[in-house]
């Protein structure tokens, strides 16, 4: 196993299973042809189209009535060309479902110390109904509408790390990580904001239950389990290859440091050397 491993695991995507999701005369998703029936009303053999948000919602609502997605959760994501484009929203528990691209907030949390830089790794609680018991990132989330990027971060650190605001706001953007994969009952096609943060002597702690808790691992080992395991949650581990990139921890004369880089970006991680 290795770095490209994980890279490739999140960019494995068998395109003859879908048909388009054709969104106000954009193609902005798609769903898997055997769920074609339960999209009758608004989909034939070709395609699903959808003008206005009635219809998104009617045919949201239809996925989440078979029970194969995970309940309604009353929370909105965006639907557009463009992150700022907002034409309509969706509930957060159709959109894999329905391939559409989706959005998110991932932090981590570094500390610097004499022996040398460390990274805080959470461990999912057992009863998560995804991922359970999977490491983490120190901080993620999805990005609901109406929430500014950094906003929705400083939401999310304290949530899950009972971090204040005045830390938080001192995280560092970093870029963005995309990839597309299938799901278990579709398309995967996110977009995730990474940020970065020194943590000083702060110590996270979870508030709302998702974090079984908090290690903080020198690097190195952070290092050899992604490459070696599939310990960690499948994009959380994306995000970290790509701090190891960012602090030379990957460095340009890696065998394989042109693929990681492209594969972070949705390139062509199943290259090898």
């Amino acid at each position: 196993m290795s770095f490209l491993d994980r890279i490739a695991e999140c960019n494995r995507h068998d395109h003859t299973l879908y048909t388009p999701v054709i969104i106000k005369g954009l193609r902005l998703g798609q769903v898997r042809k055997v769920l074609l029936p339960i999209l009758a009303p608004f989909a034939d053999e070709s395609e699903v189209r959808i003008d206005d948000q009635q219809t998104l919602d009617a045919a949201a609502r239809a996925l989440i009535e078979t029970g194969l997605t995970p309940p309604a959760c009353g929370e909105r994501y965006r639907v557009g060309p463009r992150f700022d484009e907002t034409w309509l929203t969706v509930e957060r528990a159709a959109v894999e479902c329905l391939g559409i691209t989706a959005y998110g907030v991932h932090l981590t949390g570094f500390v610097q110390r004499p022996d040398g830089l460390h990274v805080w790794v959470p461990r999912r609680t057992a009863d998560r109904p995804t991922y359970p018991g999977k490491l983490d990132s120190t901080v993620a989330g999805g990005q609901p509408v109406g929430l500014g990027v950094l906003d929705n971060l400083v939401k999310e650190c304290a949530e899950e790390a009972g971090m204040p605001e005045t830390l938080a706001r001192h995280a560092t953007p970093c870029g963005t990580l995309r990839y597309r994969v299938d799901g278990e009952v579709g398309q995967r096609d996110d977009v995730i904001f990474c940020y970065e943060l020194d943590c000083g002597d702060f110590t996270p702690v979870n508030r709302d239950g998702e974090v079984e808790n908090f290690a903080l691992w020198p690097v190195a080992r952070a290092m050899a389990c992604i490459a070696e395991t599939r310990d960690f949650k499948f994009n959380c581990a994306l995000v970290l290859v790509d701090f190891f990139v960012r602090h030379g921890l990957i460095a340009a004369d890696h065998p394989n440091y042109i693929e990681i880089c492209d594969g972070l970006r949705g390139g062509r991680p199943d290259v090898r050397a």
